[in-house]
């Protein structure tokens, strides 16, 4: 029997979800480098993204679309800080 190993997808953490007032630690926007329109990261709401950084460990779940580009919205358990913004995520599952 043949296992099958797929390549990792690793996306881009754009930036916080903002309001007018406000800035959320714990939501990011993440544009995957191969999604470019709705149908691709459509399919990805729920499954899990992880940010490493050292000993740090960060995990989130997809929760939704950001507009029409193909970026997603992430909820982090934990704030981001702010010099991840520009850094990768990986998607795990």
């Amino acid at each position: 029997m043949v296992k099958l190993v797929s390549q990792p997808v690793y996306g881009t953490i754009a930036n916080y979800r903002i309001g007018i007032r406000t800035q959320m630690s714990k939501w990011c926007l993440i544009r995957f480098a191969d999604a470019d329109s709705v149908s691709k990261p459509g399919q990805l709401i729920g499954r899990k993204v992880v940010w490493t950084q050292g000993k740090k460990k960060l995990i989130g779940e997809i929760m939704g679309l950001h507009g029409k580009k193909g970026v997603v919205t992430v909820k982090f358990r934990k704030g981001v800080p702010g010099w991840a913004i520009g850094t990768s995520v990986e998607l795990i599952g």
